[in-house]
């Protein structure tokens, strides 16, 4: 065999067993992702009194289920709106199981012809639930397709072309659309206003989240003392899916380094090699704020300018960063783009910049 062919065939097997490590890397990544999803089911409530916070949600939902199975009717149309990782999924599933119906779950991005969503309507039996994430991101076809649904439970869809064309109406069952979004703001007047019930979730504070981490401790059988609770429950952003995603890592965290019982020592430990602060802020925050006080002299910046230096996506920022910034007096939204606060520079441990004007922070007179 000439070198040329023998190389030729140790190159081939090495590009062989790299491709088979990749696949192997690749699956046990996907499978560690699905095992957490898996994980996160398993934690949410099945009923309303097992939710925890949202207590003016859960009340006006309560009167709403309990009207509608008086009446023997279904739910009327819900939009629900908020940051990601609050619980719209999940009060999705708990309507669905309190009417005691079944729930068909979608999302905006998944359904791209209106073909798409026919099908799916013409499936859905009396009382049924159509849950669609992301409903924002409809596209304006399958939107049309959208309001007589809603409204009249029929679709319209045209047959041929031309002078031949005919419009076909097709009866739906009564059914009840849930629909999902974090960014209510770009739905579309027609849409929104055939919502029978809006909700609008915030965040969570400390109290609740802990409440919700000792559920979950106690579902996946860790011990946790009630001040470990706390103090992850203070870093969780407060958000609900942050505070169960913590808590599975410090649990692993825990398990490796052989801790029993996981106490304030091993909670701090464990978020520090998530890069999280105790303040909750995690290494795109940081990012963020350092961006705007020290490459940006602390604002304004349009949030544009703002992900080009870091190197992120607009969406990221706007969506996953800057609601809880916003929230807890990190930044400032204005006209002219996003300003640091003082709060940012205490927390960055950063001087005011020299030309920053005296009315940036000092208190109106």
């Amino acid at each position: 065999m000439s070198e040329f062919k023998k190389n030729k065939k140790e190159a081939g097997r090495e590009k062989m067993e790299f491709e088979r490590v990749g696949r192997q890397d690749l699956v046990a990544a996907q499978s560690a992702e699905d095992a957490d999803g898996i994980i996160e089911i398993s934690l949410r409530p099945s009923k309303i009194n097992e939710f925890i916070g949202q207590e003016n949600l859960k009340e006006n939902l309560s009167i709403a289920l309990q009207a509608a199975k008086k009446r023997k009717e279904p739910l009327e149309h819900v939009l629900l709106s908020g940051p990601p990782g609050l619980g719209k999924t999940t009060l999705a599933h708990i309507m669905a199981h309190e009417m005691g119906a079944k729930i068909t779950a979608t999302s905006g991005p998944a359904i791209e012809r209106a073909g798409d969503l026919v099908g799916i309507l013409t499936n859905l039996q009396e009382g049924d639930i159509l849950f669609i994430d992301e409903i924002h991101r409809l596209s304006k076809v399958v939107e049309e397709f959208v309001y007589p649904a809603m409204e009249d439970y029929k679709i319209d869809f045209t047959v041929d072309k031309g002078p031949y064309a005919k419009t076909i109406k097709f009866p739906l069952k009564h059914f009840t659309l849930i629909g999902a979004t974090t960014r209510q703001g770009l739905l579309s007047s027609p849409l929104r206003d055939r919502f029978g019930v809006s909700f609008h979730l915030d965040f969570y504070e400390p109290e609740d989240l802990m409440k919700i981490i000792e559920r979950s401790a106690k579902l996946l059988s860790i011990s946790l003392s009630e001040e470990a609770a706390l103090v992850l429950a203070r870093s969780s952003r407060g958000t609900p899916r942050i505070a169960n995603k913590l808590l599975r890592r410090v649990r692993d965290y825990a398990q490796v380094k052989s801790h029993a019982t996981i106490d304030t020592v091993v909670i701090h430990k464990a978020l520090e090699g998530q890069g999280i602060d105790k303040t909750g802020l995690d290494t795109l925050d940081r990012k963020v704020l350092s961006a705007i006080i020290e490459i940006y002299d602390g604002g304004p910046v349009g949030v544009d300018s703002l992900a080009a230096t870091l190197n992120e996506e607009v969406d990221t920022v706007v969506d996953v960063v800057e609601p809880f910034l916003l929230k807890n007096g990190y930044l400032k939204r204005t006209s002219r783009g996003r300003e640091a606060t003082e709060k940012a520079y205490a927390h960055i441990k950063n001087t005011l910049p020299a030309r920053s004007k005296p009315d940036l922070f000092s208190p109106k007179k």
